[in-house]
């Protein structure tokens, strides 16, 4: 007998796992959209994204598993803290980045749901992802019932918001379809669109990731366009404005309205900026501020030390300017400086 629901909830009950969905297994729902986000350009330098064998994959679950049954989606939400408030000298961190590596935790606690399937249906074949494989997450998410598209380009789930971590397994089993619900959706609200000062967001929907201040602070690799830096404000990784300006995620950010968010809410920038790479390696290894590297972190300082126009703040940033042993660190320094 084909597990259901309920037996799949039984077998999450004591993980991360916060929603969890099942879908058929076909061709990827939205791929017509995503091939043509790819040919406006709005993967910017993502070119692992727009890889020929990575998009022949994501446009079908069988190209990576042809035993591929069922897509098993789950969500984990990390909802918390309001924002603090931000010290002198601080830039702020995307709440995401909060706490420990989700790909790591998320992908361990999907490992384990689907071997407590295996340990009662027999084995089967099986593929884990958690952001790290040629899988449009938010697609199957959707298929899959845990929410829809957001304006915003985020799922959004109706009683959990868009908090959401996604894992994704690719399974050789058939799972019993789940009753789909019938869900609301953004209706006439545009606020994301609104809040969003950089224009990342191009259309209900879609994002140009090339403006987006989350791409540019974690995945941008090289110089920041001069006229996007002040956009960045005091975000030194990520960008939750899309997502704060939300009303769906007001009933998940109620529950901890008086909680305290993690001193990592925040980051020195001084110390950004001066920290060598060894340093870098040693505390942000095991966090999702790894992603932005050792220079594209003291990048990111150097510009949010400019936006944030303290005066204290001239005496790093001319040191960094002047002998930073990166030359990439050295000119968003100096832009800094005279900014």
């Amino acid at each position: 007998m084909s597990p259901d629901s309920h037996e799949l909830a039984s077998l999450a009950a004591d993980l991360s796992v916060t929603a969890i969905g099942v879908a058929q297994v076909g061709p990827t729902p939205t791929w017509a959209a995503y091939q043509e986000w790819l040919a406006h350009g709005y993967a910017g330098d993502m070119d692992y994204l727009a890889r020929p064998d990575a998009v022949t994959r994501r446009a079908d679950p069988r190209n990576i598993l042809p035993e591929t049954r069922t897509v098993l989606v789950i969500a984990a939400s990390y909802a918390g803290a309001p924002p603090p408030a931000l010290p002198p000298l601080h830039g702020r961190v995307s709440r995401y980045a909060w706490g420990a590596d989700y790909h790591a935790w998320l992908l361990r606690d999907l490992e384990t749901l689907v071997q407590r399937l295996i340990a009662v249906h027999g084995p089967f074949p099986y593929r884990c992802y958690v952001d790290t494989g040629p899988i449009l997450e938010r697609a199957w998410a959707q298929a899959a019932g845990l929410g829809w598209s957001g304006k915003n380009a985020n799922l959004i789930h109706p009683r959990l918001g868009s908090y959401l971590f996604l894992g994704v397994a690719l399974l050789g089993l058939e799972l019993e379809p789940m009753p789909l619900p019938a869900l609301p959706d953004c209706g006439t609200c545009t606020r994301c669109l609104d809040a969003c000062h950089s224009g990342a967001l191009v259309a209900p929907g879609v994002l140009d990731a090339r403006r987006c201040i989350a791409y540019l602070t974690v995945e941008h690799r090289g110089a920041i366009p001069p006229d996007l830096r002040p956009l960045i404000g005091d975000r030194v990784f990520g960008c939750d404005t899309c997502q704060e300006v939300c009303p769906w995620n007001r009933q998940a950010l109620a529950l901890y309205s008086h909680a305290s968010p993690p001193p990592t809410a925040t980051l020195d920038l001084p110390a950004l900026l001066t920290m060598s790479e060894a340093d870098f390696r040693t505390r942000f290894r095991h966090t999702p501020v790894w992603r932005a590297a050792w220079r594209g972190l003291a990048r990111n300082a150097a510009v949010v030390l400019g936006n944030r126009h303290d005066p204290a703040a001239r005496d790093v940033l001319a040191q960094a300017a002047a002998i930073h042993p990166d030359a990439l660190i050295r000119e968003h320094a100096a832009w800094a400086l005279t900014h």
